[in-house]
């Protein structure tokens, strides 16, 4: 299933893509929003399965429809991931001056992230060096500490795409600010949906695109992660629970802008990103 969050007649809804594909969105009742439904488990989807397949609820265009953030809010900060695609280390290491690190594990406030295609907001005053990153989102339907790899898919509930937009500036400043470069108010789109892994069995096979006014920036594949989705989550949930409704970012593919030549940065116009599966 493709779930969505959506608003119109002035409420918040829960729904899903007919899977027909033909951007008809189906009402899902009996739910208070997509956090109640993770909660739900296994049981929650079937209902949700079934009553997509009785054609009983409301239906839209999806093109009528005022998307929202998929999940608002995520329970906890998102956990993310840095320099896990090998390009995009090399590429940091090289405007660096040195060799590439391993990944990096920070955390993202929940209060960076918007709707999927929200205009992001860009204050010289507070950062003039913005920059943009398509990550793959993993979105956690299981409570689990010490997960090990081999079930590590099995408390996925699905994935998502996040625009993992930081202030480079902020980043290097003050000896280091990772949370902080990358938690701006309302600065990370994320969506439009989450893919469950019925219809997503292999998290390996995703393509990350990202535009900036049209011109492709951005076009990666998650095969070419150094550390897989499963054992991201194995380390991730070392010695720390992974809550239901949780997020994970799991890396940028190369193509930024500070890692270009010449450097780019945002500085007005249009982002898109897309994850195709």
């Amino acid at each position: 299933m493709r779930l969505l969050t959506f608003r119109i007649d002035g409420r918040r809804t829960l729904g899903a893509l007919r899977p027909d594909g033909n951007d008809e969105v189906v009402e899902i009742a009996g739910f208070a929003g997509m956090q109640e439904l993770i909660d739900a488990g296994e049981e929650g989807l079937a209902a949700a399965r079934s009553e997509i397949a009785a054609s009983n609820g409301r239906s839209h265009r999806l093109q009528d429809l005022e998307l929202l953030a998929p999940l608002d809010p995520p329970r906890g900060n998102v956990i993310a991931i840095g320099r896990n695609y090998q390009k995009h280390a090399e590429e940091t290491a090289r405007k660096e001056g040195r060799e590439p690190n391993p990944p990096t594990i920070f955390t993202k406030a929940i209060t960076s992230l918007t709707e999927p295609y929200a205009d992001i907001a860009i204050d010289p005053s507070v950062s003039d060096k913005i920059d943009w990153e398509v990550e793959l989102a993993v979105v956690i339907g299981r409570r689990g500490a010490n997960i090990k790899v081999e079930h590590a898919l099995d408390h996925v509930f699905g994935y998502t795409v996040l625009n993992d937009v930081t202030a480079r500036d902020i980043q290097s400043g003050w000896g280091g600010q990772y949370f902080k470069g990358k938690s701006l108010d309302r600065s990370s789109p994320t969506g439009p949906w989450i893919v469950t892994p019925d219809e997503l069995s292999d998290p390996q096979t995703i393509n990350l695109t990202l535009r900036v006014n049209g011109a492709v920036k951005q076009d990666g594949n998650t095969r070419d992660m150094s550390y897989p989705v499963e054992a991201i989550l194995e380390w991730a949930s070392k010695g720390i629970t992974r809550l239901p409704g949780s997020r994970i970012a799991n890396g940028t593919p190369d193509g930024l802008g500070p890692g270009g030549t010449p450097h780019e940065v945002a500085t007005q116009g249009s982002v898109t990103t897309r994850m195709g599966v």
